[in-house]
């Protein structure tokens, strides 16, 4: 159907450029007025026609895409539809009182296991049950004896050997000549940012 339109539009653009194309053509409608208007009106007439087939080409393409689009609408609806009724399908056998009923057996199962664990884990019959408190002191204690026997037995300055002291004197002017690069560089950079 669009293949008829394009041809027809083409055709009339071909004859409203071939109303004045030639100079013949211009020649002979300036000598017989009656010929030039009728020229004018054909030319006026089928420019009115291709204007109105590319309003109807214009109104098929938008038809086209809106038909493309509700097509495209349906499939997406078709598809929610068909998860809607699959997720359904998978939680019909569920409940959420099923659900809380299988955590809490998950949970006491959990627990359960912690304790056997813990159960296996103790020393038994061994009689090793010590008071965590007397542990801990006893420890510190031993740590403080430790400490106490090694500060005994620090030596004096006497036997420490101290560093010799150079004997070349160090120059002070370097510190200037850093400086005074600085301040060359502060410079170029002002120069570079007046510049700009």
């Amino acid at each position: 159907m669009c293949e008829i339109f394009l041809c027809t539009e083409w055709h009339l653009l071909q004859n409203v450029n071939g109303c004045f194309g030639h100079k013949s053509h211009k020649s002979y409608l300036f000598l017989c007025c009656s010929a030039a208007l009728q020229a004018l009106k054909r030319k006026k007439r089928y420019e009115k026609q291709l204007a109105q087939i590319d309003g109807t080409l214009s109104t098929i393409e938008f038809q086209r895409e809106a038909l493309e689009n509700a097509n495209t609408n349906t499939e997406v609806l078709k598809n929610m539809g068909f998860a809607a009724k699959a997720m359904k399908a998978a939680h019909d056998n569920m409940d959420i009182d099923k659900v809380d009923e299988l955590m809490q057996d998950i949970a006491e199962q959990q627990e359960l296991a912690d304790e056997i664990s813990t159960a296996i884990s103790k020393p038994v019959g061994f009689g090793e049950e010590f008071d965590e408190d007397e542990l801990m002191a006893e420890l510190e204690e031993l740590e403080q004896e430790e400490l106490d026997k090694n500060l005994l037995e620090i030596s004096g300055p006497e036997t420490v050997p101290l560093p010799n002291v150079p004997s070349i004197s160090i120059p002070s002017k370097p510190a200037k000549k850093k400086e005074e690069e600085e301040d060359d560089d502060m410079k170029e950079l002002e120069a570079w940012a007046g510049t700009m």
